[in-house]
C-alpha cells in the first residue's frame, strides 16, 4: 500500500473540496480523505458522521470516504442520502467530533466534492491545503474504527418545524416548491404536508442528472418554470432550492426574483425587531440599499468574504443573529442553529408573507438601483488570483479607494463595482451596481478598462 498520496491540486479549494469525478476526483480520493481526517484528531475515539447528496457518483464516493474512515480509528455514522443542513444539524445534535457531506452543490452533475465540519466548526481554508500536504507524506494511520447507519430526518424536520412560528402562517398562503431534483427533495415533500396553506411540487424526485434544469437558483434560466408556475396558478411566492438544499432562491407573486441581498433585507426587519443593534453579516456582493437597510431597521451592517465557512465562522466571532450571501445561502442563529439552511430559510420566509406584507410591495419600497448580476470572466485558477494583486497596485497608485475585504470593491457616490477571484471555479467574478443607467454604463466602462489590460473583458 503506498505511503502517499496526491490530490489534483485544483480540487483543493478556499472552503471545499471539489472536482470533476473520474477527471480530477476519484474514489481514491474519497478514502484518502477519511484517512487523513480521522487520523488528524489527537484523541481515540472520535465520532465523524457522514451524509450524500442525490449526484451519480455520490454512493462510491461516500462508501470509499466511509473506508478511508473507519480504516483509520472512526466511528462513522452513515445519516444517508439527504441535504447538507440534515448534516449540520445531525453534527450539532450527535455532537460529532466530525462531518463530511459527499455533495457537488450546484456544479454540473459530473462534479463532485465534499464539505467538511470539524466539531460544530467549518473546516476550510489552511486546513483543506493542509490535507493535501499530509497526503503527500502519507501522515495518516490505520487503525479500526466501526461503522454504523442512523435515521435522523424525522427528527431533522421535527426541528425545523418547532424553530418556527406556525401560529403565524396565513392559512390561506399558496406556495410552488422546486427542490431542482436535488438533495433536499424528499425532506420537502414530507415538510409541505405538515404545514398550513396550499402547496405545489416540482422536481421533488431526487435526479443526479438535474433532468428539469440545473439546480442553481441564482440563475434566472433555472428559475423560469417556476415563475410560470407561479404566475400561471395564481401562487403567493415560489421557492426554489440548490442540488444539496443549502441555497435558496425566491419569487414574487408578480413573478419578481428576489436576490440574496433583497431576502437578507426581508428578513432582517423581523429578526431586528426581537434583535436591536445586532450585526448582520452580507457578503462583498451585496447592494448598497442591503447595508443602508440594516442600519436604517436599527442594526449594524457587516460586510465580508463570500464562502459559507466564512460568514459561519464571522456569525460565531461577532454574535450575529442572521447572515447572508448573494448566492442565496442564508444563516439564521435567531431561533436556530447558525448554519446555512435553505429550507428553515423559505420556512422563515414564509412565517412573513401576508397581505400587508408581500414581496412586492417590499421590493417597490427599496431605493431604485441599475445592477448587473454576478458577471463570470473566464481566468485561470493560476491567473485570477494575479489579476486581483495586479490590479490593486495600479488601482492603489491611481489614489483610488479600495475595499479590500474580498478582491476588490470600489465604492463612489453614485455606485460601486466589484471584482474578486472565485473560490470554486476559474472565473473572476464581476458585480457593478449604480443609482442610474449613464452611470452603470460608466462603471461598466471603467471596469473593462482595467480588465483589458489583462487581456479579459466583461463580455
Amino acid at each position: 500500500m503506498s505511503n502517499n498520496h496526491f490530490f489534483n491540486k485544483n480540487i483543493l479549494r478556499a472552503y471545499d473540496i471539489r472536482g470533476e469525478f473520474g477527471n480530477t476526483l476519484n474514489n481514491i480520493d474519497a478514502e484518502r480523505l477519511g484517512n487523513i481526517f480521522a487520523s488528524s484528531f489527537s484523541q481515540k475515539q472520535k465520532v465523524i458522521i457522514v451524509c450524500r447528496d442525490g449526484r451519480l457518483s455520490s454512493p462510491e464516493l461516500v462508501e470509499n470516504l466511509k473506508k478511508g474512515l473507519y480504516e483509520s480509528g472512526a466511528d462513522v455514522i452513515d445519516i444517508g442520502l439527504g441535504p447538507s443542513p440534515m448534516l449540520y444539524f445531525a453534527a450539532h445534535y450527535l455532537k460529532s467530533d466530525g462531518a463530511i457531506m459527499v455533495t457537488g452543490s450546484h456544479n454540473p452533475p459530473n462534479h463532485n466534492g465534499f464539505k467538511i465540519m470539524r466539531g460544530k466548526i467549518p473546516f476550510f481554508g489552511k486546513d483543506i491545503l493542509d490535507i493535501g500536504e499530509k497526503a503527500r507524506n502519507g501522515e495518516w494511520n490505520y487503525r479500526l474504527g466501526s461503522k454504523e447507519d442512523y435515521f435522523i430526518s424525522d427528527k431533522y424536520i421535527d426541528v425545523l418545524l418547532k424553530s418556527i412560528k406556525l401560529d403565524k402562517f396565513n392559512k390561506s398562503l399558496k406556495v410552488a416548491w422546486d427542490p431542482g431534483n436535488g438533495a433536499a427533495g424528499d425532506i420537502i415533500s414530507k415538510i409541505v404536508n405538515l404545514l398550513p396553506g396550499e402547496h405545489t411540487l416540482v422536481n421533488e424526485n431526487i435526479d443526479g442528472m438535474f433532468p428539469s434544469h440545473h439546480p442553481d437558483p441564482t440563475d434566472p434560466k433555472n428559475l423560469e418554470q417556476l415563475i410560470n408556475l407561479v404566475i400561471d396558478k395564481k401562487l403567493d411566492i415560489g421557492l426554489a432550492f440548490d442540488g444539496d438544499g443549502d441555497r435558496l432562491g425566491v419569487v414574487s407573486s408578480s413573478g419578481n426574483i428576489v436576490w440574496g441581498d433583497q431576502l437578507l433585507a426581508f428578513l432582517s426587519k423581523e429578526v431586528l425587531c426581537d434583535m436591536p443593534n445586532s450585526p448582520i453579516i452580507a457578503d462583498v456582493k451585496a447592494s448598497q440599499n442591503l447595508f443602508q437597510e440594516i442600519e436604517k431597521l436599527g442594526g449594524v451592517p457587516v460586510m465580508w468574504k463570500t464562502g459559507h465557512s466564512f460568514i459561519k465562522s464571522k456569525m460565531k466571532e461577532i454574535s450575529s443573529p442572521l447572515a447572508g450571501e448573494m448566492s442565496g445561502h442564508i444563516f439564521f442563529a435567531d431561533r436556530y442553529l447558525g448554519y446555512d439552511d435553505g429550507i428553515y430559510a423559505a420556512l422563515r420566509v414564509l412565517e412573513l408573507i401576508n397581505d400587508k406584507f408581500t414581496l412586492d410591495n417590499f421590493l417597490n419600497s427599496l431605493p431604485k438601483t441599475y445592477s448587473t448580476q454576478e458577471i463570470k470572466i473566464k481566468c485561470s485558477d493560476d491567473k485570477k488570483f494575479r489579476v486581483i494583486e495586479e490590479l490593486y497596485s495600479i488601482l492603489n497608485n491611481e489614489k483610488i479607494k479600495v475595499n479590500r475585504i474580498d478582491g476588490l470593491r470600489i465604492e463612489k457616490e453614485d455606485g460601486w463595482w466589484l471584482l474578486r477571484a472565485s473560490n470554486t471555479q476559474a472565473v473572476l467574478v464581476a458585480r457593478i451596481e449604480a443609482k442610474s443607467k449613464k452611470s452603470l454604463k460608466d462603471f461598466q466602462k471603467e471596469l473593462n478598462f482595467y480588465l483589458n489590460k489583462f487581456n479579459l473583458s466583461l463580455t
